[in-house]
């Protein structure tokens, strides 16, 4: 149903709103059929129905129930009115008893269970388990994922380069949430970086890990610095796989956990001037989507989380120069409540909309474009 509204709202309405002629026009409505200006009239509101079925189903709201059940069975009495009124004879009777019969199913499946769209979601403590780790947690990202897990009742191991910064966190997590916290001061570039950081947190139960600490790298490749590049690829890439290959199957054992792998948009295209960190993203993003699909009967939940451009440092460290960007609470609120939902989530309306243009847009196309964006970002001596 989801899928069936998302089309109706994205190419078909507009398509019969504004392409198709008056004089050709038909919009039905409970089974009858209006025509011409009857039809072009009404599409306005069938258009907002429509995206409401496919909003409310994407994000499964509370008012969903007993929208959901309501407009599949008025979907079911359509079916039996068309058959019987336009087709008509046997045919139309078997016809109006097969496909009123499946709706009307379906609407009673959906009235029984309301609370699929009405029951309050556990906290992520109850869901998961007590102890959070999240890398690059002294700035950023890092930082509001382990204030919005500690506001949850969640431990959190913090860790990242700069211990002084971890250390005023871990006191205001202690301070305002009354959670444990432990600080590990890591240099996750070192090759043996996390090893280091697994050996530190041997004794605790991770149920929930965050791979956040990542950072970019802006400018042409053959001007960039190869142990820079080796960095970020250990960072973003090398990283993360050892983290999740060690925590993982302790998840899976005792049936719960969740992974949080931070990818990009920036991975959904090729991204001249950010060619290495593009590459990585497209790295983290594939990786999570799969984890999920391996991982989504055993208890433990993955989602790749795909921020655009966000209000952090990493502009600054990776030498960009561009506007800030959305604010990170939005991107973690956002993807703690599709954790367990979907396999990955894109923040923010315009990045998701970019993001399926790439997937059909010709290759050469996307990075002649994607060039000349970020050339506008990248200082003139890095180009």
């Amino acid at each position: 149903m989801m899928i069936f509204c998302a089309y109706m709202a994205v190419i078909y309405m507009p398509f019969d709103f504004l392409l198709k002629p008056i004089a050709h026009d038909e919009e039905v409505w409970f089974g009858i059929i209006f025509h011409g200006w009857a039809a072009k009239l009404t599409e306005p509101l069938h258009w907002l129905i429509y995206a409401l079925g496919a909003y409310g189903f994407w994000h499964m709201r509370p008012w969903m129930w007993p929208w959901a059940a309501v407009y599949v069975g008025q979907i079911a009495v359509a079916m039996v009115v068309w058959n019987l009124f336009y087709v008509g004879g046997i045919w139309g009777w078997l016809a109006a008893f097969a496909s009123g019969g499946v709706f009307a199913l379906l609407t009673r499946a959906l009235w029984q269970r309301s609370d699929l769209f009405t029951r309050p979601r556990p906290s992520m403590r109850e869901r998961y388990g007590q102890w959070a780790l999240i890398t690059g947690a002294s700035a950023g990202l890092g930082a509001v994922y382990a204030r919005a897990l500690a506001k949850d009742g969640v431990n959190c191991v913090l860790t990242a380069r700069r211990e002084d910064r971890l250390r005023a966190l871990a006191g205001e997590l202690e301070r305002v949430h009354a959670v444990e916290t432990r600080v590990v001061a890591a240099d996750l570039t070192d090759p043996d970086g996390a090893d280091t950081l697994l050996g530190a947190i041997h004794d605790l139960e991770i149920d929930i890990l965050v791979n956040n600490a990542g950072f970019g790298y802006a400018g042409r490749f053959d001007k960039q610095d190869t142990a820079r590049l080796k960095d970020m690829v250990t960072v973003n890439c090398m990283v993360p796989i050892v983290l999740t290959s060690a925590l993982v199957p302790d998840m899976r054992a005792r049936g719960r956990g969740a992974v949080l792998m931070l990818g990009s948009v920036a991975g959904s295209q090729p991204l001249p001037l950010h060619a290495l960190y593009s590459a990585t993203k497209v790295f983290d993003n594939y990786m999570g989507e799969a984890l999920w699909a391996e991982l989504r009967d055993s208890g433990v939940d993955v989602l790749t989380v795909q921020p655009g451009p966000t209000a952090t440092e990493f502009a600054t460290v990776a030498g960009e120069e561009r506007d800030p960007g959305e604010p990170p609470e939005h991107v973690v609120e956002l993807s703690l409540a599709r954790l367990g939902r979907q396999p990955s989530v894109i923040s923010g309306w315009f990045n998701w909309v970019r993001a399926q243009a790439f997937r059909v847009a010709p290759r050469s196309v996307l990075a002649l474009a994607a060039h000349e964006v970020i050339a506008q970002q990248t200082p003139v001596e890095m180009r």
